[in-house]
C-alpha cells in the first residue's frame, strides 16, 4: 500500500492550492482524496492532468491514510483533527486551532524544522498565520546572525487571506464604482475597494486584533520567545500577496550589505533589492511563486543596530499550502511517514 494523503477543504482557495502543488512537486502520493462538506460532495477539483470527486469528510473513513492536510477552519478542526489524528493520521492543519498549543508543534520548514520531532504528543502539526510565515522565513537567517531584538512590523494584507467572498467582494464593489452602483461591504465593516482597512480579525482587550496577536505568539514560540514584537494589520484592496514593512532592532552590529549577503544565500527567500525605481517587488509578481521576496533593504540610523526591510509574499502559496506541503515532506524526510511500494 502506498502514501495516502487526504484534503480538507479541497473546494476552497487553500485546498485548490495544496492540489496544485502536491503535483507541482511531485509528491509521492500513490492516492489523494478530495473531502469538504456534505453540500460539496460530487463536485471536481483539479490535481494536475487528474479530476477528484469530492467527498464527504463527515462518512469518510481515515484508517490506512498517513497524512490529512486540514484547510477546513478552526472549528472543523477542532472536531476533527484528534478524531482523525487518533487514527494514525497525522494531521496538518492551516487553522489558528492548534497554534498555541504546547504539545502540538508549529512548524516553518525553514526555520525551525526540528520541532517535528514533538508530532508524536498528538499527530498533529501546525501551519503558522500567513503574515507570521514570510516574515519568519526571512527573518530567521538575520536572526542567526546578528539576533533580534525587537520587530515593529505593518502588514498589508490581501483580501484572499479571508477567503473566497472576501476575493468576491473587493471585484464586486470595484465594478460597482466603475458602473456607479451602491457599494456592499458583507466581509468587511468597510468598503475594501480603493480603501485600506487597519483591521484583521476580532479586536481583543488591549485595542490589538487577533491578526496582531499571532504574529507576536507565533514569532515567540517559532523564532525565539525573547524577541520584541509589535504589529499593525491593514487589509489592503490586492486578491492575493501579503505585504510587511519591517522595523528591526539587533542586539549585535549589522548592515544593510551584509543583511543582503545573508538573505542571499536563506532558504527560501529571493532578494530583489535594486535602489531604482522599479527595482523592489509588489503582491502582483509574486502571486503564483514559491518564493519569499525581499526587497528595500536599508539601515534604519534612528536606532542603534537597526534595519528596514521590505517583505512581499503569495499567501496562498507559502502562506499556507506550500508551508503545509513542505512540512508533509519533511515528516518524510525525517522517517516520521515512510513511503511503501
Amino acid at each position: 500500500m502506498g502514501l495516502k494523503v487526504a484534503i480538507v477543504g479541497a473546494t476552497g482557495n487553500v485546498g485548490h492550492e495544496l492540489l496544485s502543488i502536491l503535483d507541482e512537486r511531485k509528491f509521492p502520493a500513490t492516492e489523494v482524496v478530495a473531502l469538504a462538506s456534505r453540500r460539496s460532495v460530487g463536485k471536481d477539483v483539479s490535481y494536475g492532468d487528474r479530476t477528484l470527486k469530492v467527498k464527504a469528510l463527515e462518512n469518510f473513513d481515515f484508517t490506512g491514510t498517513d497524512i490529512v492536510l486540514m484547510s477546513a477552519g478552526g472549528n472543523v478542526s477542532g472536531e476533527w483533527s484528534p478524531k482523525i489524528a487518533a487514527k494514525g493520521c497525522i494531521v496538518i492543519d492551516n487553522s489558528s486551532k492548534w497554534r498555541m498549543d504546547p504539545d502540538v508543534p508549529l512548524i516553518i520548514p525553514e526555520v525551525n524544522p526540528d520541532a517535528i520531532s514533538g508530532v508524536a504528543k498528538k499527530n498533529i502539526i501546525a501551519n503558522p498565520n500567513c503574515s507570521t510565515m514570510q516574515l519568519l522565513v526571512a527573518l530567521k537567517p538575520l536572526h542567526d546572525a546578528a539576533k533580534i531584538k525587537r520587530l515593529v512590523v505593518s502588514t498589508y494584507q490581501s483580501v484572499s487571506g479571508t477567503g473566497k467572498e472576501a476575493m468576491d467582494e473587493l471585484f464586486n464593489q470595484t465594478r460597482a464604482i466603475f458602473v456607479n452602483d451602491p457599494i456592499e461591504s458583507h466581509v468587511y465593516p468597510k468598503q475594501i475597494a480603493f480603501n485600506v482597512i487597519p483591521h484583521g480579525g476580532d479586536f481583543m482587550e488591549d485595542g490589538a486584533t487577533t491578526e496582531e496577536w499571532k504574529m507576536v505568539v507565533e514569532t515567540k514560540k517559532i523564532l525565539d520567545p525573547k524577541i520584541k514584537v509589535t504589529a499593525t494589520v491593514a487589509r489592503v484592496p490586492v486578491f492575493v500577496g501579503h505585504s510587511e514593512s519591517v522595523n528591526i532592532e539587533f542586539e549585535h552590529e549589522i548592515d544593510d550589505d551584509q543583511a543582503r549577503d545573508i538573505l542571499r544565500e536563506a532558504p527560501g527567500v529571493l532578494v530583489i533589492d535594486k535602489r531604482e525605481d522599479g527595482g523592489y517587488m509588489t503582491p502582483v509578481e509574486c502571486v503564483g511563486d514559491y518564493a519569499t521576496f525581499v526587497s528595500r533593504i536599508r539601515v534604519d540610523p534612528t536606532i542603534e543596530n537597526g534595519l528596514n526591510i521590505w517583505i512581499v509574499s503569495d499567501n496562498l502559496r507559502k502562506g499556507a499550502a506550500l508551508n503545509a506541503i513542505q512540512i508533509a515532506e519533511l515528516l518524510l524526510e525525517r522517517g516520521i511517514v515512510k513511503k511503501t511500494a
